[in-house]
């Protein structure tokens, strides 16, 4: 195996918020991942940029804690974290709809994917240079 190649996940993926009250697994290995430099992750994180890693439909599941679940919902899909820790989580379609993002800082272990992109550069905290490490960049959301 090449020393950049990805080692392959072991399923489930399993995952959670700081104070451990949520728990989630995720079934199907993650479709993608990308760097978001918006402000709304900016200050959802306190962070320049936050990872997050698109989900197969219907792979991730809460398998305890769903009560302690809340969103924000800015527009687009809500942002869910948890009530207790405040920890960002997931992302979902509106009205706990169907999961399509999951934070990869609340994944255990290696998710097995990388970031493959940089979205919404033109927003870029100006206190934190975006680093020079051959990813696209795209000024606003990624494109598809």
């Amino acid at each position: 195996m090449p020393d950049d190649a990805i080692p392959s996940p072991t399923l489930p993926l399993t995952g959670g918020c700081g104070c451990g009250a949520v728990r989630f697994a995720i079934d199907a290995p993650l479709v993608a991942a990308a760097y978001c430099h918006c402000t709304r992750c900016q200050r959802r994180t306190g962070t320049a940029t936050q990872a997050s890693a698109r989900v197969a439909p219907g792979s991730l599941r809460v398998t305890s804690g769903e009560e302690h679940l809340r969103a924000w919902s800015p527009g687009g899909l809500d942002k869910v974290f948890c009530g207790l820790c405040g920890s960002a989580v997931l992302a979902r379609r509106p009205d706990g709809g169907a999961v399509e993002i999951v934070r990869l800082a609340a994944i255990d272990g290696d998710p097995g994917v990388r970031p493959s992109a940089r979205q919404f550069v033109a927003y870029a905290a100006p206190w934190e240079p975006i680093p020079d490490d051959g990813l696209p960049r795209f000024a606003e959301r990624l494109p598809g």
